[in-house]
């Protein structure tokens, strides 16, 4: 509290929103005015999200339009309400004939230039427009005429961008280059065929997109979505030549019940098994799995970088967003990056070998499907690198949503669902696996394993609250032994930046670092059901990260049975040679566009 003790309180003014009075901090919009005063101003393109850093205050729709009032003059003005702000006496109406026809009007209009196909858009009844067009009373478009024309952008195999339902809210613009910093898109033409794209309109793939989605999570109508791919897992489930197995991220257990009737942040692991295995997959497993592997091999890389004076920091190679995105703006940093697979793709590569092996099938005949919180696993998958060997690793990558959409298909009453386990052998995780997915979750089950791996001694509290916390960009010092380990954190592409030129420059004496590409981690991933601005939503995921970790009976990843059980009889030794083969990477320079 010591901090606050000189900080002077904001100057508080008086004002009236429909005739309430209130005592509000100078300097507060119209709009959060408002909410104080428990009055709902419609919003469209206005996003202030503090936790997540994102802040969008274009003022471009004008669907928030509200009524100043000048009693003296007798002449009122409408005004956005989202950048006007409050001054002292100031008078306001939002429930004029005026302002609400000014704010149906502009409804209609981008209506009016708008694709009618709400039936079969992928943001049928999650689009914000037609949310607020249902809110506003719309019943019919007056002003029917020319639309925009553009073909679909299909040309990544993670987003589509469809520039004919862009209405121009800038939101997916500043995600992507204040948020981000990744700067891809920005407002191209002007007048009524203006949209948000790259430069010139150039293909997605063309550019240093690192598909994290983050356009696609703030996009209000499907101006930009993924690319779907459940058609190709319903072929695959209705082939009798293939044995198809799935594996489901850590952060999928706590968002599918927001799509399916339950509570943000409940925790369905059970439920969501026994969906997967009445859709009729030969088996289902936990990429849970895959990130106990990812520990062994990271920590073990750590450990042999610390103790031969290799390259540090060593930096946690589990998002391929960010992957891409070190390629593309980084590229004299790309030896820096850990070398190992991230956790699906190793699972996919154990599938494809041991479990292939143990069970006598041939491995071209397993489809591995991959449900993640995250559209560029779909670009991952995708990599010549890790689709260079005799098999795929992953064959199908949906999200979050997608398996949401599956389980509608099949006529799934999800609530009612029992509860069901994993299967063996590649179903058994750990709490240090679950926590990867929130941000610094992958560290500290790192430090879990190195911990113990470099003292000899066991860690009785496995809980690195240093590690913690909703601070996009976290530092931290780790004892382990006569070891000061020097730990950054970083959520979000734009506080990796910052990371990454403290290191370029010299500045930064860290010897691991963890970046998430998505703000607070893959629980806030792009493929996660739409949050739609609620912060809540994002804190109870990581919360229910958190107890999911603290059920569980085994919490460190060198201590499941499983892990042990693999290296014993297939891999050997962790960083090993048959581990770094089949388990590792490498990384690309590739051009700034």
């Amino acid at each position: 509290m010591a901090g606050n003790e000189n900080k002077e309180s904001p100057k508080m003014i008086q004002v009236q929103i429909n005739d309430q009075k209130l005592t509000v901090p100078e300097g507060i919009t119209v709009l959060e005015a408002a909410h104080e005063a428990g009055v709902k101003i419609p919003t469209l393109c206005h996003l202030d999200l503090h936790d997540l850093q994102l802040y969008n205050q274009t003022a471009s729709c004008r669907v928030c339009m509200v009524e100043l009032v000048d009693a003296r003059n007798n002449r009122n003005k409408l005004v956005p309400s989202c950048v006007t702000k409050m001054t002292d006496g100031m008078a306001v109406r939002t429930d004029t004939l005026r302002s609400i026809t000014a704010r149906r009007m502009a409804v209609e209009l981008l209506l009016s230039n708008h694709p009618n196909e709400c039936f079969t858009c992928p943001k049928n009844l999650e689009c914000e427009l037609q949310a607020l067009a249902e809110e506003l009373n719309v019943r019919e478009i007056r002003w029917e005429g020319e639309r925009m024309a553009y073909p679909k952008d299909l040309s990544s195999d993670a987003i589509v961008k469809d520039s004919n339902k862009c209405i121009y809210c800038r939101r997916c613009e500043t995600a992507c280059n204040k948020v981000q910093t990744c700067g891809i898109l920005s407002g191209i033409g002007r007048g009524f065929n203006a949209f948000v794209g790259p430069f010139a309109n150039m293909p997605m793939v063309e550019t240093s997109c690192t598909y994290c989605g983050q356009c696609v999570q703030v996009c209000p109508t499907a101006a930009l979505t993924e690319v779907y791919h459940t058609d190709k897992v319903w072929e695959a489930l209705n082939d009798p030549d293939k044995h198809v197995i799935v594996q489901t991220a850590p952060a999928i257990r706590v968002a599918l019940g927001e799509l399916l009737g339950m509570e943000a942040g409940t925790i369905v692991t059970g439920k969501m098994v026994t969906a997967l295995k009445r859709m009729r997959f030969d088996a289902v497993f936990d990429t849970d799995f895959g990130a106990d592997l990812t520990i062994m091999e990271e920590a073990a890389e750590l450990i042999y970088r610390l103790k031969n004076n290799k390259t540090l920091p060593i930096l946690t190679n589990c998002c391929p967003a960010w992957v891409k995105f070190i390629e593309h703006q980084f590229p004299e940093l790309i030896h820096i990056p850990s070398t190992c697979k991230s956790p699906h793709i190793m699972f996919g590569t154990i599938a494809k070998t041991y479990y292939a092996e143990k069970n006598g099938i041939d491995p071209n005949n397993i489809v591995v499907v991959s449900i993640m919180p995250c559209i560029a696993k779909k670009a991952e998958a995708k990599r010549p690198e890790l689709t260079k060997d005799e098999h795929n690793n992953v064959d199908i990558v949906i999200t979050t949503r997608e398996l949401g959409a599956m389980i509608k298909e099949a006529g799934i009453e999800f609530t009612r669902l029992p509860d069901s386990e994993f299967d063996s052998p590649l179903g058994e995780s750990t709490g240090a696996s679950v926590i990867f997915g929130t941000a610094g979750g992958v560290i500290e089950a790192a430090v879990r394993t190195a911990y113990e791996w470099m003292t000899g001694e066991t860690l009785e509290n496995v809980e690195f609250e240093q590690l913690r916390g909703k601070e996009a960009i976290r530092k931290a010092t780790v004892k382990i032994g006569d070891q000061e380990l020097k730990i950054g954190i970083a959520s979000g592409l734009g506080n990796a930046r910052v990371i990454l030129e403290e290191i370029r420059d010299g500045k930064a004496d860290y010897h691991a670092i963890e970046i998430m590409a998505c703000p607070g981690g893959c629980v806030g991933g792009g493929g996660q059901p739409y949050h739609h601005g609620n912060e809540e939503v994002v804190k109870k995921r990581i919360d229910a990260i958190y107890e999911e970790d603290r059920r569980k009976p085994v919490r460190k990843s060198h201590e499941n049975k499983e892990i042990l059980e693999l290296y014993k009889t297939y891999l050997g030794e962790p960083f090993g040679e048959l581990a770094h083969k089949i388990l590792h990477t490498h990384f690309e320079e590739r051009e700034r566009i």
